[in-house]
């Protein structure tokens, strides 16, 4: 059984902090004082339950999407529905590949509908729902590992990009990944689409076995994964260079097919020092490192 869920206003003053089991929300709403209250009002209200709601139907989301998948009941869980389809196709995905991008995004909904904002964003573990009036950017680094502060880029966003949602995915982060990237950033139209594109193209970037590549069943390292036996990434020794490119190459090409077909506006992708990204005016590299950007 969860704790029940706890609200708080960090030292900054400006940002509020909801948790509850393993879901933390560092939440920024920007406006009249009147209206950030509101927003946050909004965020708590709506928080309460939400873990509940999905624990519901945890069993459904653990479960692959296929053609046949019966829909499930809450908006949130719908949502993770929807935005792992366009993916099911192809291979393995479950709805779970979405969740971080989901909450974040369900909860930047309510406070957008609670409060005329000019800025707000909902940050769950590195996933981020976001909201820009006319006029307002935001700007995010793009890290070299979700475990480490460390960027190798950044990207400003203005609302004219038509980017509402941010993800992080990488084997070193606090989800399984199939692949050996290192961090696989995306932008796209939604934070729900954002987290299950990063978690796609991170699977892509990979060199199926190669012996500087630790395995193990997902199921070994959390019994309840919705991944089961499927081998996940815990390690990646030393890779020659000719072995990164081969390996960003193929994350480069989902993510090119993703933008083509619409589900992202651009992603940025890193592996032993080597980035490779989807050019856009976004995108500013910060230092000189072994890069191929593609416009």
């Amino acid at each position: 059984m969860w704790e029940k869920p706890s609200a708080r206003v960090l030292p900054d003053g400006r940002r509020l902090l909801l948790q509850q089991g393993p879901i933390d929300l560092v939440i920024e709403a920007v406006g009249e004082q009147a209206a950030v209250r509101a927003a946050h009002e909004a965020a708590i209200l709506r928080f309460d339950g939400l873990l509940v709601e999905l624990c519901d139907e945890l069993q459904l989301l653990r479960t692959a999407v296929t053609r046949t998948s019966p829909l499930p009941l809450g908006p949130v869980a719908r949502r993770m529905h929807a935005a792992v389809s366009p993916f099911a196709i192809g291979g393995f995905i479950t709805p779970m590949a979405a969740v971080a991008g989901s909450v974040a995004q369900e909860i930047l909904g309510v406070i957008c509908q609670a409060a005329p904002l000019r800025r707000a964003y909902v940050n769950n573990g590195g996933d981020i729902a976001l909201h820009l009036a006319p006029g307002e950017q935001f700007r995010i680094g793009l890290v070299k590992r979700p475990d480490r502060p460390e960027f190798f880029a950044t990207a400003t966003i203005r609302p004219e990009h038509g980017v509402a949602g941010i993800a992080t995915s990488g084997y070193p982060g606090r989800s399984f990944s199939l692949g050996i990237a290192e961090a696989v950033t995306v932008m796209a139209p939604t934070a729900a689409m954002a987290d299950a594109a990063a978690t796609m193209i991170a699977n892509a970037i990979d060199l199926p076995g190669h012996p500087a590549v630790e395995r193990l069943p997902a199921s070994s390292i959390q019994s309840d994964s919705d991944l089961g036996e499927r081998l996940v990434t815990r390690d990646v020794g030393p890779l020659a260079t000719d072995e990164i490119e081969t390996a960003l190459a193929a994350g480069l090409a989902e993510a090119e097919r993703l933008r083509a077909a619409g589900l992202i506006v651009s992603a940025a992708m890193h592996l032993q020092g080597v980035s490779h990204m989807l050019a856009t005016p976004m995108i500013v590299q910060e230092k000189p490192e072994r890069r191929l950007a593609r416009a």
